[in-house]
């Protein structure tokens, strides 16, 4: 394995015996030896399930790799294949120099030793010396912060103080490879910041990191590259923004005609004349001309079952295109043209936000807020307009905005068209405000200090 590379997983497959009955296991434990002694043909008295199929990757040193897939999917038995704790059944996974994990809560405690006892016995399973667990124990309960509790056992620990006491452990000791599987969803929002900031602090020292998490923002804020399993196998695997998209689109979607994991191509390359872009009620109510609209990213990631379409928008600043970028406190006019292909009942329509990182800084759609007149019926052949207006309050930088409709079906939101990060917006630095957002807070001096 090259010098820079911690990991590397070359084929990897998991198989598990699943038996119907009690009996089975017996069976398959004495029957093969009895049928080769007699010369028959083997027979096999079990079920194989592929927890993981022909599985590959490889991770640097200093990198975050992010594991997101469905629960089932194999996300922690490929951390156990990784950790050692289970071996392949077919393929190699190599990986170079201390691993600490986070696997299950509460794992490698032993709950009758208090948790002073239980880091010494962590250290030591992590090969460290007693005089090594010394030099950063008094850092490991001040990280860990559950105060007189280090001194009582770990069974009458919450699941928060659990991990707590876990995570800084192994946070501590500076480990090659950290694994984190979901550990931190227990924790609170301050603990979660001191985590993150912790896992900072050890990507730059060269640390690699692997981190399962269903927060798909957590994804894409830390990570610097993602994978996602479905079913055992990597359906997608790349940037962590894209990778989240397909996510989504399992969590929540369906396949349908024009689903694609690349970029869109642009439907028509002219680029359209000035009088066409004036406003909402020029928008195009025939034609698909979104990807011809200032502000369209052609990176954009669309998908839906086409029942409807996004096929316009008009994007106004202060009553004007919207050309270079906008300013703080600029009104922004954004209106968008829905063709609807069949009847469709309950639609709903839906704007987000996102900072170039893929955070999310604003959403809403029309359940939450709810629109007059666009909750009933929608009659295939029409179609709508709907605009939305806001005042842009965001900090310097790129964000895009997401587009989708939809509809509430009995088995659920039923996508129709999503046109996910299919807007760029470029707001101009301003130096009123630092932070995501100018709150408009107002500073008062009520009195003068004597």
């Amino acid at each position: 394995m090259s010098s820079d590379r911690v990991i590397k997983v070359a084929n990897v497959a998991k198989c598990y015996p699943m038996y119907a009955h009690p009996r089975d296991r017996l069976k398959q434990f004495v029957m093969p030896k009895v049928r080769r002694a007699l010369r028959a043909s083997p027979r096999q008295y079990f079920q194989e399930f592929w927890a993981l199929k022909d599985v590959s990757f490889e991770l640097k040193k200093g990198e975050t790799l992010g594991i997101v897939g469905r629960n089932g999917s194999g996300k922690s038995t490929l951390l156990q294949l990784i950790c050692g704790t289970l071996s392949p059944t077919s393929g190699t996974v190599e990986t170079s120099g201390r691993i600490a994990a986070l696997l299950e809560l509460g794992s490698g405690f032993n709950p009758d030793f208090t948790g002073r006892e239980n880091v010494y016995l962590n250290g030591a399973v992590l090969g460290l010396k007693k005089d090594e667990i010394d030099s950063f124990f008094d850092e490991i309960v001040d990280f860990a912060d559950i105060g007189d509790f280090i001194d009582h056992p770990v069974k009458t620990y919450s699941s928060g103080m659990m991990v707590r006491l876990a995570f800084a452990v192994q946070a501590q000791v500076s480990p090659s490879i950290l694994v984190v599987d979901e550990a931190l969803a227990v924790g609170d929002a301050k603990f979660q910041a001191k985590c993150f900031e912790r896992l900072k602090k050890l990507k730059e020292s060269g640390t690699s990191i692997l981190l399962v998490s269903h927060s798909t923002e957590q994804i894409v804020t830390h990570c610097s590259q993602a994978i996602l399993l479905e079913k055992g196998e990597i359906a997608f695997q790349g940037e962590p923004r894209q990778v989240v998209n397909v996510y989504l689109d399992l969590l929540f979607g369906k396949k349908s005609s024009y689903h694609s994991l690349g970029n869109q191509t642009p439907l028509l390359d002219h680029p359209p004349s000035e009088s066409s872009i004036d406003v909402g009620s020029t928008l195009s109510t025939v034609e698909d001309l979104y990807s011809t609209r200032p502000g369209y990213n052609p990176h954009e990631y669309r998908w839906g079952d086409g029942a409807a379409k996004i096929i316009d928008f008009c994007l106004l600043a202060d009553g004007e295109s919207y050309r270079n970028g906008l300013d703080v406190g600029q009104k922004i006019d954004l209106a968008i043209a829905i063709s609807f292909i069949d009847t469709i009942i309950r639609p709903i329509i839906g704007v987000t936000i996102k900072t170039k990182e893929g955070v999310t800084v604003y959403g809403i759609n029309s359940e939450t807020h709810p629109l007059d007149g666009f909750d009933q019926v929608s009659i295939g052949g029409s179609v709508a307009i709907v605009r939305a207006r806001f005042v842009c309050r965001l900090a310097a930088g790129d964000y895009f905005v997401s587009i989708g409709i939809a509809s509430q079906q009995s088995e659920g939101v039923v996508p129709h068209d999503r046109r996910y990060d299919s807007i760029h917006l470029q707001v101009h630095p301003n130096s009123s405000f630092f932070g995501l957002i100018n709150l408009g807070l107002e500073l008062c001096l009520e009195g003068v200090p004597s």
